[in-house]
């Protein structure tokens, strides 16, 4: 398995910036992670699906951004910074603190 597919982003579909600790990636049309020193933002826009879980990881890994998001019995969930399992929902902000 190629590491790297899962630790970086790719530029299809895909767009981001960051800039002094702040950034957002953007897939499709969808800003699916938007974070700042204190906060992170995770929105799928109802479109739960592998490549957007997959690009919302890979934004954690390649900016250190310390949260996860994985599927279980088909609901997503999202380990935050501080370890705690909660229901991923759309829009949903942790804190990164």
């Amino acid at each position: 398995m190629d590491k790297n597919k899962h630790d970086k982003l790719s530029t299809y579909k895909t767009s981001w910036y960051e800039n002094n600790g702040n950034g957002s990636v953007i897939y499709q049309h969808t800003k699916i992670v938007d974070w700042t020193d204190d906060k992170i933002i995770l929105n799928s826009d109802g479109w739960e699906t592998v490549t957007t879980k997959r690009k919302m990881n890979q934004t954690a890994n390649q900016f250190c951004l310390h949260f996860a998001v994985y599927q279980e019995n088909y609901e997503w969930f999202v380990v935050t910074p501080k370890g705690e399992t909660v229901p991923f929902q759309d829009n949903m902000t942790i804190r990164r603190n």
